[in-house]
């Protein structure tokens, strides 16, 4: 069994949607939710996909235009034992950087949350690591399970984060020819730190790049860690899924 920690499944982004998730035969998917249409959409897939899991939450994207009952919603659904975590949320200054209190007050608030409700908390982090860390830390209680949704920060950044048992979820980023960063990152840190994604219907690994991702395609990222880190590819799946068992608290 593979798992993906970190797909879209929408009928706006699929023609084929039942097509896609059937692919996946009995592997397991985590669906995530980004805004308030996403995470409606999640509690709908968990409710009806045997092998459908989900997180919800508010992307730092809407940090001008969330309302209290976008979060009322959450945590309404929270109890949903299909529910796993809270994402996928945190801070994004790449595209708006005007906004940036905004952004770590909604950032702040969904953290206490997940840990109102003892949830794994998912995290899109770009072109913020200082005041990702600064946030993380000082939210942390030692408890908190923390997910690096497609990291792409520095081994510096991934070492602080590590102090906190922050496990980091790789990508079809990694068998871009250009991505050498990231397979820095991935060789440094230990395989039981990393879980598979994909980010469908995003970031399509090679050969398929420019094609629309699925999450069928979670084994391509599995394949490239296995060649990167001298690993057989069935000790790659294995040691994934039982880090995403225990990270997202899935009772199969």
């Amino acid at each position: 069994m593979i798992i993906d920690t970190h797909c879209h499944l929408d009928k706006r982004d699929y023609d084929n949607l039942e097509s896609v998730i059937m692919n996946m035969s009995n592997d397991i998917m985590i669906a995530s939710g980004a805004d308030p249409k996403d995470n409606k959409n999640v509690i709908d897939l968990v409710n009806n996909y045997q092998n459908i899991y989900g997180t919800i939450g508010i992307h730092p994207e809407f940090a001008n235009t969330y309302t209290e009952d976008d979060l009322k919603f959450i945590e309404d659904n929270l109890s949903n034992p299909k529910i796993v975590g809270i994402g996928e949320i945190g801070l994004d200054y790449h595209w708006v950087s005007d906004n940036k209190e905004e952004q770590k007050q909604l950032f702040i608030r969904q953290i206490r949350l997940a840990k109102k409700y003892n949830k794994t908390i998912v995290i899109h982090s770009r072109d913020a690591a200082s005041d990702t860390l600064d946030i993380l830390k000082q939210e942390y209680d030692g408890k908190l399970k923390i997910n690096m949704h497609c990291y792409s920060y520095s081994i510096e950044t991934a070492k602080e984060l590590l102090k906190m048992n922050v496990k980091f979820g790789i990508g079809g980023v990694i068998t871009f020819k250009n991505s050498k960063k990231i397979k820095e990152v991935v060789d440094y840190l230990s395989l039981s730190d990393i879980v598979l994604e994909t980010d469908s219907p995003y970031l399509t690994p090679e050969p398929y790049r420019g094609k629309k991702n699925n999450p069928k395609n979670v084994y391509i990222v599995a394949e490239k860690i296995a060649e990167l880190k001298d690993k057989n590819i069935e000790i790659v799946i294995n040691t994934t899924t039982k880090t995403a068992l225990s990270q997202f608290d899935l009772s199969l």
